[in-house]
């Protein structure tokens, strides 16, 4: 079963809040194509965002974050190459509570790491979603348009 795909465009309200498409509320709570099959019971009402290194955000499933959860705990404290991972990790991630309108509020520390003034891009990423500003993926795309396929040759 195929999990996030697509992409989108919306605004962010004046209040920082962000509208998830209802294309990707819809697929809450199902497993996606990558084999990750451990769901939570019940409706969901929170996602995990973290600010990713090339300055976007990414938003995750209670179950898909949980997963990764295992993987970052399991790295030890006396390792400093492991330490600073669980620290940089953790000083990027917060959760989000989902409104009944499907809305979640982004700080303003979020907005600002992604350059989000208004519009935004949401690419459905199977088991994430992530949010661009819409000048910043144009750039990336326009930059990166050459490498796509050796990339792709590369991993497929």
């Amino acid at each position: 079963m195929a999990g996030f795909i697509g992409k989108e465009r919306h605004a962010v309200d004046e209040k920082g809040r962000l509208m998830i498409p209802a294309k990707f509320r819809r697929r809450f709570g199902q497993p996606a194509s990558s084999g990750i099959e451990e769901l939570l019971p019940g409706h969901i009402d929170a996602l995990y965002i973290m600010k990713a290194p090339d300055r976007s955000l990414e938003l995750y499933e209670p179950f898909v974050w949980n997963n990764m959860r295992k993987t970052i705990s399991a790295l030890s404290d006396f390792n400093p190459e492991e330490r600073l991972l669980k620290t940089l990790m953790y000083e990027s991630l917060e959760t989000v509570e989902l409104d009944r309108q499907g809305r979640v509020a982004l700080s303003r520390e979020f907005l600002e790491h992604a350059g989000i003034k208004k519009d935004v891009v949401i690419i459905g990423a199977d088991t994430k979603m992530i949010i661009w500003d819409p000048d910043r993926l144009l750039a990336l795309l326009q930059e990166s348009a050459d490498r796509f396929a050796s990339l792709a040759g590369r991993y497929f």
